[in-house]
């Protein structure tokens, strides 16, 4: 860390505490050259994830619209809206780790019907079908079949 004062590259650490509810650090600092202290504050840096749609635009990655879709694909079911958050964060979460900064639109899309698959086997179909766009009777019936056949 620079020091404000002098220029110097390196200093030492005083005192470290987190402050803002633990969402930076404050760090006392002591220029090793000329002496004087000063203060910095440490925060995470959060990178966003693109979303690859699939006419190619991108869009940042909004969990509210996620849970959105989701909670349309309970309702009416007996799903608490915290067993949806819950899994709504465990992708993100699954997202932000992975190496990958842009995702493609499909590949959330599939990690949500995991989840829901999990967590109520009706709002999995109803979500299935709008996401993978079923064009008629057959093609819903064949994923209710596969469905039938992972139990």
């Amino acid at each position: 860390m620079k020091c404000p004062f002098c220029g110097y590259e390196e200093s030492k650490v005083i005192d470290s505490r987190p402050t803002d509810e633990g969402e930076r650090i404050r760090r006392r600092r002591e220029c090793i050259k000329c002496g004087k202290r000063f203060t910095t504050y440490e925060i995470i840096e959060s990178v966003p994830i693109i979303v690859v749609k699939k006419d190619k635009s991108r869009e940042s990655f909004d969990r509210d619209k996620l849970l959105g879709g989701m909670l349309r694909a309970c309702e009416k079911r007996q799903v608490s809206i915290e067993t949806l958050e819950n899994a709504v964060t465990e992708i993100e979460t699954n997202l932000q780790n992975s190496l990958d900064r842009e995702v493609t639109s499909v590949h959330i899309g599939e990690l949500a019907m995991e989840k829901l698959k999990e967590i109520d086997e009706v709002a999995y179909v109803r979500f299935a079908s709008v996401y993978r766009q079923f064009k008629d009777i057959n093609t819903f019936m064949e994923e209710l079949a596969k469905l039938l056949n992972e139990k």
